[in-house]
């Protein structure tokens, strides 16, 4: 029988992890990814939001005048659906360490969380990515639909329809959403603040701004919603005051939720 040599510098029983590879960023993007669609929770709901915007671009197709059935008009229906929705797979993608109780794992195999919270990052904008190119293939067979309902669509899409109103409009999105998870950690409290955030503040900022001149002007200022207006309609080009007031409510609303978010996750204990 031989004895177990101890590795010079180290305590017997000790284990030398200096020479250990760590975990490269891609394989830890690619277990984040993995973990957003491996519940049937996280699948079925990707699924789900596929199946939303063929169904609407169906009803679309025929319910829409001959003239509003370009691939732009399409692209535009899938774009809208896809904000509403596509959040909520990242917002179930950073919640998952605590919905689903698997943080003490996770941060055990890697302990340096900013690691993990870069990983969910880019893990989301995959996913993101992969639900938009679907959803614009969707939005090509649904032009398909029209041309078959007895249109005769253009297949040109304005640039800035397409950057503003499609891609930067769903990144904004994800990006709150990214936002609000991280500060809440919880996926019903995320997923119900996002909504507030999207469908119940523009609203009221809508009905104050209509019952007081003074309010219409200082929304722009405080609500993101408002603030992003400019961006998605008329030339898509914001003047310098829009831009401000895009960088100030911005800052409220994406910023600070995020910085306070992260140091949240950096710091919560899991159980």
């Amino acid at each position: 029988m031989s004895a177990t040599t101890a590795t010079p510098g180290t305590e017997p029983g000790a284990i030398d992890l200096g020479s250990t590879t760590p975990v490269p960023m891609s394989r830890l993007a690619a277990v984040e990814l993995r973990k957003a669609l491996d519940t049937r929770a996280g699948r079925w709901f990707a699924v789900a939001i596929l199946g939303l915007v063929l169904a609407v671009e169906v009803i679309y197709a025929f319910a829409a005048p001959d003239d509003a059935l370009d691939f732009e008009d399409f692209l535009g229906v899938a774009g809208g659906v896809l904000g509403y929705f596509m959040p909520i797979l990242v917002i179930m993608l950073v919640t998952s360490e605590a919905s689903q109780r698997n943080g003490l794992v996770t941060f055990t195999l890697e302990p340096r969380r900013p690691r993990v919270v870069v990983a969910k990052f880019l893990a989301g904008f995959a996913l993101a990515i992969a639900v938009m190119v679907l959803a614009s293939l969707i939005a090509v067979l649904g032009t398909f639909v029209g041309i078959a309902a007895g249109a005769s669509p253009e297949w040109s899409v304005d640039g800035n329809i397409l950057f503003n109103g499609f891609v930067l409009a769903n990144v904004v999105g994800v990006l709150i959403g990214f936002a609000i998870a991280t500060l809440l950690m919880n996926t019903p409290a995320a997923i119900v603040g996002y909504f507030a955030y999207s469908l119940i503040l523009p609203i009221a900022v809508g009905i104050l701004g209509s019952l007081s001149s003074g309010f219409a002007d200082v929304a722009p200022w405080i609500e993101f919603n408002t603030a992003q207006v400019p961006l998605f309609t008329g030339d898509y080009t914001p003047t310098g005051e829009e831009w401000a007031q895009i960088a100030v409510s911005g800052t409220i609303w994406l910023v600070i939720p995020l910085v306070l978010g992260i140091a949240r996750l950096l710091r919560i204990e899991f159980k």
